[in-house]
């Protein structure tokens, strides 16, 4: 992956809530059905070390397609988004769901910008939506803070959602207030994470772990940004046993990727170290505590070996004391 393209999907990671928890207005407008959702706190990841950092390098890189959009549309996603959220019903094969986004967006210039491009504009109760030449997927913009994206039924059904909003599944929406109050990032799979992809191909690497996973019937994750990145995240399996052997089968894998990696890759041992792995119950629970300069100079170190070039020693900065 370029260097430009890796730091731009770090980035886009840690872009987007303005506030502590979801924004209860975004949540109403998606699918009634929703069981997998997603959203990140913008504000809270600009302010980190770790946010400043790749919002520095994004600026110093001067990427092209960064400029091209921010030029035709007045859109910097680095500067103008302020929260995203998304859902899907989690049916395999299935619609591609939404992508809620609080920002402040120039209506007229995307519109321009999407007809250049070959789209097309359609006006259903009251919203325009801008259309792929395909006319799969669409854009529209309830206001000029609020966008939503998709395919095209999803999209017209956020909007028929303004005048009716959702009400969730009590579980999901206790899970989306659990997540998005305590972390920065964070995701829920209110469904077995196996029905979302298709069945693992024979022959497939670690097929204990794979045939362990099928247990999971729900789960969720996130990340707090800070002078230690820490990513936590909880499975639901049908039965304690098998949270005990997804437990034991993870450390398994842990110790050997430490071992392996003391020669190969010492900095992703060192980070290995920090992981913790522990059942409570049918529930798995997972946690990893990553200094912030460690993924710095791992950005780095993509940047070097992608140029031919190294991080200077002296460049690095001094580790943080916590």
């Amino acid at each position: 992956m370029k260097a430009p393209v890796f730091t731009a999907a770090v980035l886009v990671v840690i872009s987007a809530p303005l506030l502590p928890a979801a924004d209860p207005q975004l949540v109403s407008l998606v699918m009634p059905d929703a069981k997998v959702l997603a959203g990140v706190n913008v504000s809270q990841a600009k302010a980190s070390p770790l946010g400043q950092y790749l919002l520095t390098q994004l600026t110093q890189m001067k990427d092209a397609h960064l400029q091209q959009l921010a030029t035709l549309t007045g859109f910097d996603p680095t500067r103008d988004v302020q929260e995203v959220l998304m859902a899907s019903n989690g049916a395999p094969g299935g619609k591609m769901g939404l992508v809620l986004a609080r920002g402040t967006f120039d209506a007229n210039r995307l519109q321009a910008m999407i007809q250049m491009a070959g789209g097309t504009t359609e006006v259903y109760n009251g919203a325009t939506l801008l259309e792929d030449p395909m006319k799969q997927n669409a854009v529209a913009f309830l206001n000029p803070s609020l966008a939503v994206a998709g395919d095209i039924l999803s999209v017209k059904g956020a909007i028929d959602r303004q005048a009716s909003p959702t009400v969730l599944d009590p579980a999901v929406q206790g899970q989306i207030s659990q997540w998005s109050n305590a972390e920065d990032a964070w995701v829920i799979a209110n469904t077995p994470p196996a029905s979302l992809h298709p069945p693992a191909m024979v022959g497939a690497p670690n097929p204990a772990l794979q045939n362990a996973l099928q247990n999971i019937q729900q789960c969720a994750g996130g990340v707090k940004f800070g002078a230690q990145v820490v990513v936590t995240s909880q499975a639901q399996t049908d039965t304690a046993q098998n949270a005990a052997s997804i437990v034991s089968l993870l450390q398994f894998a842990s110790n050997f990727v430490q071992m392996q990696a003391q020669q190969k890759n010492p900095e992703l041992g060192s980070i290995l170290k920090s992981l913790s792995v522990n059942s409570n119950g049918n529930l798995v629970n997972v946690s990893l505590s990553v200094p912030e300069d460690q993924i710095e100079q791992a950005v780095k170190a993509k940047s070097g070996a992608k140029s031919g070039t190294a991080t200077p020693q002296s460049n690095r900065r001094p580790a943080r004391r916590l």
